[in-house]
């Protein structure tokens, strides 16, 4: 289709999820003619409808309904509501889901981004076909992946949506178990766990591995484990599942390769997800993706094809709403030639468990096999008045930081409002700062940020 054509852009981005959102209207600022491919029900992408922000509002509903935040104060029995059910949890999300639409096509529209309602997917490696209320075809200078996942399945699983269910399909259960398997201790599973064990749940977490999040700080972990287990979580590491199944009576049993067995009245299958590229025949693009959907890309999130771009979850690590946005717009950027950063991305990962975590820069671990030496800063969430005010005793925010220069390497928190003071850690590790900045900085009183000072002279003091 020749240029100046109606249905030729100069960006077709298909998703509509966090990176096709701020990849389309990144564009569009810069002057480009810019259409976003996603089916009506599905704007704002798998983050809105069916991962991120229900997830996350569930947790939410949870911890309001269950007044989980005011056991301290109150007792372990507690609660704003007895004999919560799924329909008081999805109410809230449903409602957040339908502003959420609304603040994001108002986005796309202020910006001029077209908004094309179906399924996008290549004819060739410059025309993408939509198929949905009126097929046509569009034709592009550029092109941007951003289609996201989907709860990865295995075949011998008998998913029926009722009994067994991946995390997809959580909120559209009929009735939440007494007593619920949960498949998977990666950051979905272990997230779903926790929310579920706050609402009296009986969970049994089973994972293949015999650790849990490598790459989150151990002593983080164990204390999120331990909070877990005190609500009568059991935690089955290093154990496989063989087999399946549902009884006549409903009763989920899942089989261990140790021979082991465990019966629950729900099972929730989380291990990893699906990358959504397989409704793209990437093939006609002269692309491939690898067994979980994922595309191949350079550090400017170019694929093998040059014009054709690809971010967010489709692309594997770090699978974040918040680093998605950041590399749509990097991708718009670099593919116009845009100012980029010079510096790579330092970003702020964020567990939404309960309690969450939230953690950037270095671990132990990772510091020691390097070499580099490092001292550690604790603030412990009993000795800040926010903490007693709000009930929480049990957090902390830990600060690890090189003992010769003071410059910060690392900082790990666990506790209520720790996926919020990360960010205070993120600045000043982005700024190359050090344990000083903390030590002679005035926090408000009180405030979890205090913590930071509370750490730092924690650390200080040891050297």
């Amino acid at each position: 289709m020749p240029v100046g054509s109606s249905n030729h852009f100069d960006l077709v981005v298909i998703g509509s999820g966090p990176a096709g959102q701020k990849g389309a209207i990144a564009a569009a600022k810069l002057g480009k003619r810019v259409a976003v491919v996603d089916r009506t029900e599905m704007i704002g992408g798998v983050c809105l409808h069916t991962g991120t922000i229900p997830s996350k509002t569930l947790r939410e509903g949870i911890l309001y309904l269950t007044g989980f935040r005011q056991r301290a104060f109150y007792g372990r029995d507690y609660t704003l509501k007895e004999n919560i059910g799924i329909q008081d949890l999805t109410s809230r999300v449903a409602t957040v889901i339908t502003r959420e639409m609304g603040v994001i096509r108002e986005q796309l529209n202020r910006n001029d981004v077209t908004t094309i309602h179906g399924r996008g997917r290549f004819v060739d490696p410059h025309t993408i076909q939509v198929e949905g209320d009126s097929n046509e075809a569009l034709t592009a200078d550029y092109v941007l992946i951003t289609c996201g996942t989907r709860a990865a399945r295995a075949a011998e699983i008998p998913f029926d949506g009722k009994r067994v269910f991946d995390a997809d399909q959580l909120g559209q259960v009929e009735a939440l178990p007494r007593e619920l398997i949960v498949v998977g201790a990666g950051v979905i599973g272990l997230e779903y766990a926790s929310m579920l064990s706050a609402l009296n749940v009986v969970v049994t977490v089973i994972e293949q591995r015999p650790t849990i999040l490598d790459f989150v700080d151990q002593e983080i972990i164990e204390a999120l484990c331990y909070q877990m287990r005190r609500r009568g979580a059991v935690f089955r590491l290093g154990e496989k599942v063989t087999n399946i199944q549902v009884d006549e009576s409903g009763i989920v049993h899942a089989h261990l390769e140790s021979e082991k067995r465990v019966r629950a009245q729900g099972l929730l299958y989380a291990v990893g997800r699906q990358a959504n590229t397989d409704s793209l025949d990437l093939e006609a693009a002269q692309l491939k993706a690898d067994s979980r959907g994922r595309i191949k890309i350079n550090e400017y999130f170019q694929t093998e094809i040059p014009h054709i771009y690809a971010a967010g979850d489709c692309v594997g690590f770090p699978s974040l709403a918040s680093t998605s946005m950041e590399q749509g717009r990097l991708a718009a950027h670099h593919m116009f030639q845009a100012p980029m950063p010079v510096k790579p991305l330092v970003f702020p990962y964020g567990i939404y468990t309960i309690p969450e975590i939230s953690m950037i820069g270095k671990t132990e671990r990772e510091l020691t096999e390097a070499r580099v030496p490092y001292e550690v800063g604790i603030a412990q969430y009993e000795e800040i008045a926010k903490g007693q005010m709000i009930g929480d005793d049990t957090g902390m925010l830990k600060i690890l930081f090189h003992p010769d220069t003071l410059k910060v390497l690392g900082v790990h928190a666990i506790g209520e409002s720790a996926t919020e003071i990360i960010h205070i850690g993120q600045t000043v590790m982005s700024l190359e700062g050090t344990m000083e900045f903390f030590r002679d900085s005035v926090f408000n009183y009180p405030t979890f940020a205090e913590a930071y000072k509370v750490a730092a002279l924690n650390g200080l003091n040891k050297l």
